[in-house]
């Protein structure tokens, strides 16, 4: 890793972690940027994954008092799930054949991008809905931590959307949930990762430094921005970034 390319690392993370503090989006710029600095797109992946993790916990301490108030019987039934998902999510893509992840990583961008963009108004939407049954709600959550543990991309959104299309009617204790079972199943596939020996650590000690400070930064600058604005900034890399990874095919 020479100084441009830690310079560019840095940057991304920095924008990233301000990007998560405020809306979420922050892969689309952590991905990319490992991939563009010589990564192959797995070891990107997971290192990626690693540079992210660190914001996931300080999310998850901001709703001690929702998460307190939830039954602990629920929260160790989802937290299994989450975390057995993203394990399951890291083990398949250890195991997809390079070329074929290469191929399918510009999809999986623009997925995550149009989630991301079409989000709000799918938990509105899904929120309508009647309480599903707990298997559908426990099937569903494993799912997404299966793509969690895979890709991560939009990975807030869909949870929201989740828990809008299974009944749950209260938004703070849904960002509580969203946030703790993101937490385990982050945590777990990334030591998955670290066990498998594909991150690449001087990079991902960097980002983390780096998309903590961004964190810092966006945090500051949420009271300052107006969502929207915000929002389309994401949606707007998520689409460049979709569009570059096409072009390289």
């Amino acid at each position: 890793m020479d100084i441009v390319d830690a310079a560019l690392l840095a940057a991304a993370a920095v924008a990233a972690g301000a990007l998560n503090a405020v809306a979420g989006g922050g892969s689309f710029l952590t991905f990319p940027a490992l991939v563009f600095a010589g990564l192959p797109p797995i070891a990107a992946n997971a290192t990626s994954a690693v540079a992210v993790s660190p914001g996931y916990l300080g999310s998850t301490l901001g709703y001690r008092a929702e998460l307190a108030a939830l039954p602990r019987a629920r929260l160790w039934r989802e937290g299994l799930l989450a975390a057995s998902g993203g394990v399951l999510g890291a083990l398949l893509l250890l195991v997809t054949p390079a070329a074929t992840f290469r191929a399918i990583v510009p999809w999986l961008l623009l997925a995550a991008t149009l989630v991301f963009a079409f989000g709000p108004w799918l938990v509105r939407r899904l929120g309508r809905g009647r309480p599903a049954p707990p298997a559908a709600r426990a099937l569903g959550l494993l799912l997404v931590a299966v793509y969690g543990g895979y890709f991560n991309g939009g990975l807030g959104i869909v949870l929201m959307a989740l828990y809008a299309a299974t009944g749950e009617t209260d938004i703070q204790r849904a960002n509580a949930l969203k946030n703790i079972n993101s937490l385990l199943l982050s945590l777990l596939s990334v030591a998955t990762f670290v066990l498998a020996g594909v991150v690449a650590w001087a990079p991902a000690l960097l980002m983390m430094v780096a998309a903590t400070a961004g964190g810092w930064l966006g945090a500051r600058a949420a009271r300052r921005l107006p969502a929207t604005a915000v929002r389309a900034v994401v949606v707007g890399t998520g689409v460049v970034m979709s569009v570059l990874f096409f072009v390289r095919g």
